[in-house]
């Protein structure tokens, strides 16, 4: 494995994710206190989601022919604009822009061309037997980060409103950080070198004749086009589940239920992506026991029952208490699932694959904040976006399960 390469974009994932955390505590605050209506906010977070799929989709189908260092290095860039015209203007219509067009992060997730690039450059760097735990940490770093950043700008926020600034300057400081970061990412990756760049076209397990060319192939796929078609459907169906309780929206929705300060809130998602990261630790051994589609399925499972609980809680530690337990096992598919893409097509298409499944997920989760955001502005209707996600989720576990427990990575055989 080439160290020097593996240790950037594990950088670049601590600092990204850092970013998307710090931004997360903030943003449906940030745009509330712009005066912008709860469904006129969930409309924006859709279109950011959107936007981001479209754009995604482009960059990482292609980042295998125009160079995975370049694409990277454009999404930094595409990052630090949306979030300096999102500091700049309240217009609905220039954010709607910036929204579409940029990279921001409405969840505290990975959005943008990022994840997909790294993990192909990742899973071209190693060993089939090291691909999920390597993940797992990939993920733990991201986490953390995620944790951390929204702890530093919950207390950012705080501190600040403390010494007399207003909720809306206080916000703004935290949204002009998060373009700072970008330059910071794109400074980064450009001390990558050419080995994480794609491979020349190899017989691969699952795909054992000979390869179409990767021009002659639809957004980059070829051979594994029906597995990954069938994947992203599934992610689909899991994002939009997700889509209706992102992390702005789970801010939200304490502060509005139970009242907590944004100093407080700050503390409750860094306690809640701790717990995720470590748990992605646990995956990658329950995997090399059970098998990744068993450790995805069966890990994500009870945690969807916890979601739906949550705001049947009568007290605030109850509810508090409920998320983080379900933190600690809700993150146990995603190095699972992205180890599983990975594994079940060829080298060539790696970027693609992840890129095309990534992009489902972006579109499915697209549309459920603006669904959420109506469903928040209706008081009876506040906590309906848990039960819908929680079903959903449900539905989703089991299809994948259906139909993927025969499909065995290498590893596995």
């Amino acid at each position: 494995m080439n160290l020097s390469d593996a240790r950037l974009i594990f950088s670049a994932r601590l600092i990204r994710l850092f970013a998307y955390g710090f931004l997360s505590i903030a943003l449906f605050l940030y745009l509330s206190a712009r005066t912008l209506s709860d469904a006129a906010i969930g409309l924006l977070l859709t279109l950011t989601l959107l936007g981001d799929a479209g754009i995604s989709l482009w960059l990482t189908t292609h980042a295998d022919r125009v160079g995975r260092k370049r694409t990277l290095i454009l999404g930094a860039v595409l990052m630090t604009f949306a979030g300096i015209i999102f500091a700049l203007t309240d217009n609905f219509f220039v954010l709607a822009f910036a929204a579409i067009i940029g990279v921001i992060s409405p969840s505290g997730g990975e959005i943008g061309p990022f994840l997909s690039i790294e993990q192909a450059a990742l899973s071209q760097l190693l060993p089939d037997s090291q691909r999920t735990r390597i993940f797992a940490w990939y993920n733990l770093v991201g986490s953390f980060a995620t944790a951390f950043g929204a702890l530093c700008g919950g207390a950012l926020a705080q501190l600040l409103q403390n010494n007399h600034f207003t909720a809306l300057d206080s916000y703004r400081a935290i949204v002009i950080g998060y373009a700072f970061f970008g330059i910071l990412l794109a400074a980064l990756f450009l001390y990558l070198s050419p080995a994480v760049e794609v491979t020349p076209s190899a017989p691969h397990p699952l795909t054992p004749s000979p390869l179409h060319p990767l021009s002659s192939s639809r957004f980059g796929l070829h051979r594994s086009q029906r597995v990954i078609l069938q994947l992203s459907a599934l992610f689909a169906l899991d994002a939009f589940a997700g889509g209706f309780i992102v992390s702005s929206i789970l801010v939200y929705w304490f502060n509005q239920k139970f009242g907590l300060d944004v100093g407080a809130l700050g503390a409750l998602l860094f306690g809640a992506n701790v717990l995720a990261g470590i748990s992605a630790l646990s995956a990658a051994r329950l995997a090399q026991k059970f098998g990744l589609v068993n450790t995805m399925v069966f890990t994500h499972l009870p945690s969807n029952v916890l979601l739906m609980l949550i705001p049947l809680m009568p007290h605030v530690w109850l509810a508090v208490a409920l998320l983080l337990i379900r933190s600690s096992i809700s993150q146990m598919d995603v190095p699972t699932r992205q180890s599983y893409t990975m594994a079940v097509v060829a080298p060539d298409e790696r970027s693609a694959a992840s890129g095309v499944t990534t992009i489902a997920r972006s579109i499915g989760g697209a549309f459920a904040p603006a669904l959420s955001g109506t469903l928040l502005a209706i008081p009876a209707l506040i906590s309906a976006p848990f039960f819908i996600a929680g079903s959903l989720k449900i539905i989703y576990d089991l299809a994948l399960f259906q139909q993927f427990r025969a499909l065995k990575p290498p590893e596995e055989k």
